[in-house]
């Protein structure tokens, strides 16, 4: 059973989202995790105007996806950040040039969950997470999200991302974000979705 954890990250948050996702997909026994980032579309000079060239060297070690790799897993979690309430242009780059793949049904029947961030608490969160729901229906993607047996969902002590569309993070100051609750909700959908997909790998090798 193999688990792609698939994320952008500009300034690191999704990241470390994606990280814990991972670490909650590898609690399920006979789940092979894998983390790999969507390539970046924007320019160096750009990146560096934007204060973001050193964020990205801590994740620069992790391998770039390719389309191709998608069809190999049993499972995808995508962390997509929200801009203006629609996916990162980088993911929905990503995203169009994975007609191949449709065109040949290779994801049909794959489950998938989205994660998502936001610079505010209502920054398009849930919209975004929609959006790339679309995008995999069309793929015939089985969707997961984050259940409300997650309790950190439903925390209302203090500001936090996490909805049952999935887990998320508001950006706070540098270094405050993602918190450990909205860390803790990426951590229980990873779980959460590998779990199901073991069920599923379970029960298509048992009717076979």
């Amino acid at each position: 059973m193999k688990i792609l954890i698939l994320f952008y990250s500009t300034y690191g948050h999704m990241h470390k989202m994606a990280l814990a996702a991972a670490e909650g997909a590898s609690r399920i026994d006979g789940a092979q995790v894998d983390i790999k980032r969507i390539p970046e579309t924007l320019p160096e000079e750009v990146l560096a105007k934007m204060g973001a060239t050193d964020a990205q060297k801590a994740f620069a070690h992790i391998p770039l996806a390719e389309v191709k790799d998608l069809k190999e897993y049993d499972a995808i979690i995508f962390g997509v950040p929200t801009r203006y309430g629609l996916p990162s242009a980088q993911v929905q780059t990503f995203l169009d040039k994975t007609g191949g793949l449709w065109s040949k049904g290779s994801l049909v029947g794959k489950l998938a969950g989205v994660m998502t961030g936001s610079g505010t608490p209502h920054g398009g969160q849930e919209t975004t997470i929609r959006s790339v729901h679309t995008a995999l229906l069309h793929h015939g993607m089985v969707l997961a999200g984050l259940p409300y047996t997650f309790p950190g969902i439903s925390r209302t002590d203090e500001v936090t991302g996490g909805s049952p569309y999935g887990a998320s993070y508001i950006v706070r100051n540098e270094g405050q974000s993602p918190t450990d609750n909205e860390l803790d909700g990426a951590l229980y959908q990873g779980e959460y979705i590998a779990g199901l997909a073991k069920k599923m790998t379970c029960c298509k090798e048992s009717s076979e």
